[in-house]
């Protein structure tokens, strides 16, 4: 017998939990893409997506998901040839590179592993050797949903201003924006990307650019963009069809617009406080669990860990063992360790991450921390006692 039937819970980190104000508002017929309430929506959108980035630069947005905000936000300010420096700390610093490799952009990686956040003292020793200063963008990873390490953005600025580096600094928030704390202009970052299906609880396919002065002055001395990929027009459209390149994603937009609503009603500084209050809850458990077995945190610092995502090592065979116990026999969907092992290496199976994003509260994350208690009991895996009391004593605020 399974205990699955009834609603599902997918507590992977992206696509996230969809609340049903957007369901709602997405369940409705095309709309007229040339007049009407679409288009004032749309402007009205702005905005809000300034205030969740804590920004009053500009934003340009794309029918694409996060790898198309990566190709994008490079596209307008790097050329073929040009240099740029990557500090990866898991899957998705390293992903970044591949693009710009992609783009003929020539790649700098200093490699963290997946265990660690950027050392700020070995970034500020590239920036120092680069005299020339050839380097034209730090990109940088803010929440790598791979390992769930949270990088320092705001010390990386201060890294570049220390040292008198022109380079852009660019953050990747794709798993961050609107969990983890991110202040854009207060951090002093130029362009930063961001997908819908995370934080903004949409269903993937919008990316989001945002850029200061300071990156579109770097655009105007490009000598060719791709009209596609241009954030000119985008972020300061004449016409209605210039925000998107051509038709707009007309039921993301009405979802997006639903999602925002939320945001608002809830306010950024709170939404950040109810990602650090469920995170703890869920570090607690795992603490518990892992006092006399094999689970642990994949970073050991929490002050470095994200409030959006947390990444455990369990030992193989036990991570996938666990999350098909749990899916199949309770209905949550866990995410898989990502980028911790290749598929093929039987070590791939001893990992699992917990999406905690968006539209989550107290009892979706008791529930899911419950199903993986039972998980661990019902498959003889050693554990300490315990777990689900410790987050709920973060919950109650004890």
């Amino acid at each position: 017998m399974s205990l699955a039937s009834g609603r599902p819970y997918l507590a992977i980190p992206g696509p996230s939990v969809m609340p049903e104000v957007v369901l709602r508002a997405m369940h409705r017929a095309a709309p007229n893409i040339y007049e009407g309430d679409l288009i004032e929506m749309t402007a009205d959108l702005v905005p809000d997506l300034r205030y969740v980035a804590r920004s009053e630069g500009h934003v340009a947005i794309y029918i694409a998901n996060g790898h198309g905000a990566w190709e994008a936000a490079l596209a307008n300010v790097i050329t073929p040839g040009a240099r740029v420096l990557i500090p990866a700390t898991g899957r998705f610093g390293h992903g970044w590179a591949e693009v710009a490799e992609g783009q003929g952009i020539a790649v700098d990686i200093l490699d963290f592993g997946k265990r660690a956040p950027v050392d700020l003292n070995r970034l500020e020793d590239a920036l120092r050797s680069d005299k020339a200063h050839e380097i034209k963008a730090v990109l940088a990873t803010h929440v790598d949903t791979s390992t769930s390490v949270r990088n320092d953005i705001a010390g990386m600025r201060a890294v570049l201003d220390a040292v008198g580096h022109p380079a852009l600094l660019m953050a990747d928030c794709i798993a961050s924006l609107a969990c983890d704390r991110f202040e854009m202009d207060a951090w002093g970052v130029d362009v930063m990307v961001a997908g819908s299906q995370k934080g903004l609880m949409v269903p993937p396919g919008l990316s989001f650019v945002f850029f200061s002065d300071k990156a579109a002055d770097a655009r105007r001395r490009m000598e060719r963009v791709s009209r596609y990929w241009d954030w000119t027009n985008r972020a300061d459209p004449q016409m209605f069809y210039q925000y998107f390149g051509g038709t707009a994603p007309t039921h993301h937009l009405f979802g997006l617009r639903a999602a925002l609503d939320l945001i608002r009603a809830e306010g950024i500084e709170t939404i950040w406080a109810r990602h650090e209050t469920l995170a703890r809850a869920i570090w607690a458990a795992c603490d518990r669990w892992g006092e006399t077995g094999p689970l642990e945190l994949n970073i050991a610092d929490e002050n470095l860990r994200s409030r959006a995502v947390t990444a455990l090592r369990i030992g193989a065979p036990h991570g996938s063992a666990l999350r098909q116990w749990v899916q199949d026999n309770a209905g949550v969907t866990l995410g898989i360790g990502l980028g911790m092992a290749e598929p093929g290496d039987p070590a791939w199976h001893g990992f699992f991450r917990i999406g905690h994003m968006g539209h989550v509260n107290a009892h979706m994350i008791l529930g899911a921390l419950g199903a993986i208690e039972s998980g661990l009991i019902a498959l003889d895996i050693p554990h300490g006692p315990g777990g689900q009391q410790a987050a709920a004593q973060v919950i109650a605020g004890r």
